[in-house]
């Protein structure tokens, strides 16, 4: 039989589908069937680097609360480079506008790719409670180390690749590993960009403004993972009215209400899945134990053992902890005590009080102190009996994940006004003022709920009258939950 060549049938070279349950499906590039030895997205995800992030999960400890959330920081990884290069579609023609130097369409698009894509790649397990809990005693961030990774590991294979789904780069453009870490490195105090173009001082503001393709991602992911109902997310119209101007990312104004409808979403995410009272109680135990084993699994600098930090994930931590149990080091033993306590889901610390306090009362000056400082006001109140009781404070403002939307307040972001054609910064807060008012979370969290009423009582006399506190009793919080 003779074969019949069809012209369209080339549009499938090069180009795979990952089926995904927020993005239906996500396209990626491989090899091409003369090419096979050409490097492409494929290559950068079959690389050991992103299949670690198999072995992270995106909610740390709240998928002991929410047992559907199982997924990974690969999964959300992916998801976060298609947000990314649809993004890439959106805004290239506005910004090539404001920038001229902007490289070809083609190469912005797959270098937004990449940064989604390779944004995760430093966490280390249990998350941004690894970044506060270990690598912040070498001064590291997930991201910091996720920049070396990008350079020192992956940055041959990234100066490889030549096309984004779109087609080839234009003539004598590669692709920079240090450009792909710059655009994921959240912006420090002071930071100055150096010899870095304008254009892409501009895309990182898609990675750390107050609606990133990451945030894009996990907040649908997470609703959906966890089962938490939450109204729609329209992420196509806050794309659409998404551009630039020379003033930076901006938002036109039909698109405020897109983005209201992102926030409150976010906002009841944290509420009631990265705020659980439960997962805070986990990570409360969690804290007591977790530097003392990372101490003795990963000693030294990361980076100064990348190689090793290749095998710094959850499962690994898992196996080496359960094989403590049996250890002749009494310390490992009853460190491994802690953590099947944890993998036992033995929930140590339970809710005794829990007071909420509003954007508003914020704004007005009701503010949190350091926990210990709570701890310490809270103990003098007790009766003089109870004052060697074992309780603790969590502060909801210590945030598990980044950019707390309820610390961004004070942030502005640029709005397009099509009737006076102007653009002109103008605060989240004005944003945030209609979307329901809530939500920081004070706890006492104790052993047991033998001295709830007595925890209760000194907890409000310490916050005052006016953060309507809500105390709880052992009837009403179940033990196991």
């Amino acid at each position: 039989m003779k074969k019949i060549n069809f012209a369209h049938q080339n549009v499938y070279s090069g180009m795979a589908l990952i089926a995904d349950p927020i993005h239906q499906y996500i396209l990626f590039t491989v090899s091409e069937g003369k090419s096979v030895n050409e490097t492409t997205e494929k290559t950068i995800i079959d690389s050991p680097w992103m299949q670690r992030l198999r072995r992270i999960y995106q909610l740390q400890s709240a998928r002991w609360v929410y047992p559907a959330a199982e997924h990974s920081r690969f999964q959300h990884s992916l998801g976060t480079m298609h947000v990314a290069g649809e993004f890439a579609k959106s805004i290239y023609p506005s910004l090539s506008s404001v920038c001229k130097d902007i490289p070809s369409h083609n190469y912005i698009e797959e270098l937004l790719r990449l940064a989604g894509l390779l944004h995760d790649i430093g966490h280390g397990p249990f998350g941004h409670f690894f970044d506060d809990n270990f690598l912040s005693e070498w001064g590291l961030t997930h991201e910091t180390v996720g920049k070396n990774i990008i350079v020192r590991k992956l940055g041959a294979e990234i100066a490889r690749i030549k096309r984004s789904p779109s087609g080839m780069f234009s003539q004598g453009e590669v692709m920079d590993a240090q450009k792909v870490a710059f655009l994921i490195k959240m912006p420090e105090a002071g930071e100055t960009a150096g010899r870095q173009p304008r254009w892409l001082q501009m895309l990182r503001q898609l990675f750390s403004g107050v609606y990133t393709v990451d945030n894009l991602d996990y907040v649908q992911r997470d609703a959906y993972m966890t089962g938490f109902s939450l109204d729609m997310v329209d992420i196509p119209r806050l794309r659409y009215y998404t551009f630039f101007t020379n003033e930076g990312l901006t938002l036109h104004q039909s698109g405020i209400s897109a983005l209201g409808r992102f926030l409150n979403a976010r906002l009841n995410l944290y509420t009631n899945v990265y705020f659980h009272r439960t997962t805070r109680g986990l990570d409360l135990h969690l804290q007591e134990y977790f530097r003392d084993t990372m101490k003795l699994i990963f000693p030294g600098n990361p980076l100064k053992n990348l190689d090793d930090y290749l095998k710094c994930d959850e499962w690994s931590l898992f196996n080496t902890v359960q094989n403590w149990q049996e250890s002749k080091d009494e310390k490992k033993r009853k460190l491994a005590a802690e953590w099947k306590k944890l993998h036992d889901r033995e929930v140590k610390w339970k809710m005794s009080f829990v007071a909420e306090i509003s954007l508003d009362q914020i704004q007005r000056g009701v503010g949190f102190s350091k926990a210990a400082d709570y701890e310490m006001q809270i103990r003098e109140r007790l009766p003089k009996k109870l004052q060697g009781l074992s309780f603790k404070v969590d502060l909801a403002t210590q945030d598990p994940r980044p950019l707390n939307p309820i610390t961004e307040r004070g942030k502005r972001i640029n709005i397009f006004n099509p009737v006076t054609q102007t653009t002109s910064p103008e605060p989240l807060l004005d944003i945030y003022r209609f979307i329901p008012a809530r939500i920081m979370h004070f706890r006492v969290f104790s052993l047991n709920h033998d001295y709830d009423e007595e925890l209760s009582a000194a907890a409000e006399k310490v916050l005052g009258s006016s953060e309507r506190p809500i105390p709880t009793n052992k009837r009403s919080i179940p033990t196991n939950i």
